[in-house]
């Protein structure tokens, strides 16, 4: 299982809430899953952190944010900015 995961909300055949919900009810180390969306509503957002997502991403994502955000999941520090979870 990989360390992070970037899940995708609109997948075809599984959508990244569902996906998540069955990674989370594995028994294994929990990956840190980071919604990737394009869909910004507070309702999203609270959808995919009660699905068990760790943060949340809006589309389209800066490369700068991006490498921030991995950059603070691989030291273990607090939140970058402009990421909410």
């Amino acid at each position: 299982m990989p360390d992070i995961i970037l899940m995708d909300m609109s997948m075809p055949e599984l959508d990244g809430l569902a996906a998540t919900r069955e990674i989370r009810a594995l028994n294994i180390v929990q990956p840190v899953i980071i919604a990737l969306t394009a869909n910004a509503f507070d309702s999203d957002r609270d959808a995919c952190l009660a699905a068990g997502m760790d943060y949340f991403l809006q589309k389209p994502i800066s490369k700068s944010v991006l490498l921030q955000t991995l950059a603070m999941l691989q030291v273990g520090r607090g939140e970058p900015e402009g990421l909410s979870g």
